[in-house]
């Protein structure tokens, strides 16, 4: 908690450029686009989309790089490419690092 404050104090999202905040369970990842100055979410895209659940026998990172593509597809269709990246508090290796790299690749800017 301590760490996801001290990054959200740092970190606002506005209408040019959204915050992608990040969150994991155990078996789902999350992702939403967020302006803070409004309060809205953007985008969204998890792992409990059809395009990502219809998927069978992938492991979490694999459906983390999924995730990351769906929320560049989506957002690039919405004219958004620059992002800030909001890993809330989570550490940036495994699951968090393939979705931010796979949203990367998706054209998404951060």
């Amino acid at each position: 908690l301590k760490i996801k404050r001290r990054i959200r104090k740092r970190i606002r999202g506005t209408n040019e450029r959204p915050r992608m905040t990040v969150f994991r369970s155990n078996r789902q990842i999350y992702v939403q686009l967020v302006n803070d100055l409004t309060g809205e979410t953007m985008v969204s895209a998890s792992s409990k989309n059809k395009e990502v659940a219809g998927q069978k026998n992938i492991n979490k990172s694999e459906q983390a790089k999924l995730v990351g593509k769906l929320v560049a597809e989506r957002s690039l269709a919405k004219g958004i490419n620059n992002v800030v990246f909001d890993r809330n508090g989570y550490l940036y290796h495994g699951r968090i690092k393939v979705l931010a790299e796979s949203a990367r690749e998706g054209g998404l800017k951060f």
